[in-house]
């Protein structure tokens, strides 16, 4: 058996489950509201938080917390993407960013899930939660967080970057060095000078 919690009463309720009724609550896409019926005494609920093993992966503890239909609660809602986007017929791939979506409404205006329409989603565009409308419904994550994106393939983006580096103009090579002049001899009195392909090295002896 699972220990549970029961929350937003006048007091906490504690109680025990068996863990083979959670199976169809917590493993699911889908938002649930719960009906609990404690030792005769029956609310509806929906599922606050699980606690799992580290390892094994067992429910170890659940949270519930009671409603009522006059009060507004906060629910994870899981996203569903609908629609084919263009940017996927052009060879990206759709990219889900948030499973869920936190959402602020009464009870009976809670969904099951939320549809997001990605029909007109292109390369480097993204939906993000300030598109998604729904009456009733009111998001707690930020506006500006994206929901969906179209990423362009790797392939499509080496091909894209080798083609702008072909377009660029090539940079102007330094001038060439003048050719060598001719060589030449200079003598001085007393002193040998030696010819070495341009320039002169003078070589003398200096005489104390």
């Amino acid at each position: 058996n699972v220990p549970c919690v029961l929350y937003g009463g006048k007091g906490q309720v504690h109680f025990y489950s068996p863990v083979i009724l959670f199976r169809d609550l917590v493993y699911t896409n889908e938002a649930h509201f719960v009906h609990l019926n404690i030792e005769g005494e029956e609310c509806q609920a929906i599922l606050q938080e699980v606690q799992f093993h580290p390892v094994s992966e067992i429910i170890l503890h659940v949270d519930f917390l009671r409603i009522a239909e006059d009060r507004k609660i906060k629910m994870n809602i899981p996203a569903r993407l609908v629609g084919l986007a263009p940017g996927v017929t052009k060879g990206g791939t759709l990219v889900q960013k948030r499973s869920s979506l936190k959402v602020f409404a009464f009870p009976r205006q809670m969904p099951d899930h939320i549809d997001v329409d990605v029909s007109t989603l292109d390369f480097h565009h993204a939906i993000k939660v300030g598109d998604i409308k729904v009456e009733g419904l009111e998001f707690s994550d930020p506006k500006q967080a994206s929901v969906a994106v179209v990423e362009v393939p790797r392939a499509a983006k080496l091909a894209a970057e080798e083609a702008a580096a072909a377009r660029v103009t090539p940079e102007r090579l330094p001038t060439p060095f003048p050719a060598p002049r001719q060589p030449y001899e200079l003598t001085l009195p007393g002193r040998d000078s030696v010819r070495l392909g341009g320039r002169t090295l003078v070589m003398g002896i200096l005489n104390l």
